[in-house]
């Protein structure tokens, strides 16, 4: 895996398999899907090329309507989706990637594990599935979320395709340096959930500062702290304003200082529940 030279508007990070996944993302957690199409079209116009749905968010479909909705082509819009599910796997796959692209040939981009809660043989059998997907074109890439180094090392007695990403809670509260290390050493790229910490850090006194310092909002430097760790930050927001303002972020850059100042904040405080200490 290799960042862009900048994290400037268009910067991607190339995955193992030589393709190229936006720095940026745009998650649609928790968004209804009675308005995950209007979020999404407003998403791609403000410059988002990168979407993160799920089978457990309930919008996939509606992630695939915006982008066919679109002026853009979909080849120039990455979508990522996370199989949920330990039964009914192939079936399930397939049904995802028609919500997603409905046409013949249509494909995923990304296509993670949720989680390791279904156990070790399931694991297993989910990964085989989404290898085959690979296999028979239906996506591009495949890779996790939410697991730890023991479950990354368990996959890597019976993967023939390493995972391309593993995307895991990431902001400055809950830095994960263990799986971060492992990752990292591996060439598995890190997507950073719940990147603005879901609003509860918003009057810390250091974030504050920075955020006066650099003239931004605290979730911008949020986000700009991922970019520059080399994270692949996916904040969400239903808010036009808000969605437009978490991409206005390629025009300044945190100073080492800075940097160092929200680095220091880890306490491995989770807002999201940890799959990672699981069996």
């Amino acid at each position: 895996m290799a960042a862009s030279k900048d994290t400037g508007p268009n910067s991607t990070i190339t995955l193992d398999s030589g393709n190229k996944i936006p720095q940026l993302g745009f998650g649609v957690y928790q968004s209804p899907a009675e308005v995950t199409e209007r979020t999404v079209r407003i998403a791609l116009e403000a410059g988002y090329r990168h979407i993160d749905s799920a089978q457990w968010y309930f919008n996939e479909e509606q992630v695939g309507l915006a982008v066919q909705a679109s002026a853009f082509p979909r080849e120039s819009v990455f979508i990522t989706t996370k199989l949920g599910h330990a039964d009914r796997i192939p079936e399930l796959l397939e049904e995802s990637v028609s919500k997603v692209d409905p046409r013949p040939d249509g494909y995923v981009d990304l296509f993670l594990i949720h989680s390791p809660s279904a156990g070790p043989e399931k694991r297993k059998e989910q990964w085989q599935a989404l290898e085959s997907l690979v296999d028979r074109g239906k996506a591009k890439d495949i890779g996790v979320s939410n697991y730890g180094v023991k479950h990354l090392t368990q996959m890597s007695e019976y993967s023939k395709i390493s995972p391309a990403v593993n995307q895991i809670e990431l902001h400055p509260w809950c830095q994960q340096p263990a799986i971060v290390s492992y990752c990292q050493a591996y060439n598995i790229a890190l997507e950073a959930y719940s990147p603005l910490v879901q609003g509860t850090k918003a009057s810390d006194p250091v974030l504050l500062r920075i955020a006066k310092e650099t003239g931004k909002s605290w979730a911008q430097v949020l986000i700009r702290w991922s970019l520059q760790r080399g994270f692949i930050p996916l904040p969400k927001s239903d808010t036009k304003d808000r969605i437009i303002a978490n991409r206005d972020v390629f025009d300044f850059e945190l100073s080492e200082s800075q940097m160092q100042s929200l680095n220091e904040l880890d306490k491995d405080e989770h807002v999201c529940l940890n799959h990672t200490e699981l069996p």
